[in-house]
């Protein structure tokens, strides 16, 4: 799959997803500082699925109808890498066949995919 991760998400997680044979473009080291229009706009124009802590994309969704390939939004405890990689292998092992086009929301405890 191919995933755009958003730098809140951490490097950690694009070298565990690359470590898996994922294609992953890693914002914090290849484009640092983008603003989230511009990070939407390439996940859309290059097929990738957005990874990312941020609650603003849920807006630029639903609020402004923003086009995009799918968003993965994380919300898990503890914020921190070795949590990130715990929920994201369980996304990625149960729900790949949801994740394009979709905004899904993932925590430690469940997976809710919205179709916008």
């Amino acid at each position: 799959m191919r995933f755009l991760v958003d730098e809140c998400v951490g490097t950690s997680v694009s070298e565990y997803l690359k470590s898996n044979n994922h294609i992953v473009f890693s914002v914090f080291e290849e484009w640092r500082g983008a603003n989230d229009d511009e990070l939407l706009q390439k996940s859309v124009s290059e097929n990738y699925i957005l990874i990312t802590s941020d609650k603003d994309f849920g807006e630029m969704i639903f609020k402004s109808q923003k086009k995009h390939k799918g968003i993965i939004l994380i919300r898990c405890q503890p914020n921190n890498f070795k949590q990130k990689i715990v929920v994201l292998t369980k996304l990625l092992a149960n729900y790949t066949d949801k994740l394009d086009n979709n905004f899904v929301v993932v925590t430690n405890e469940n997976v809710r995919i919205i179709t916008p």
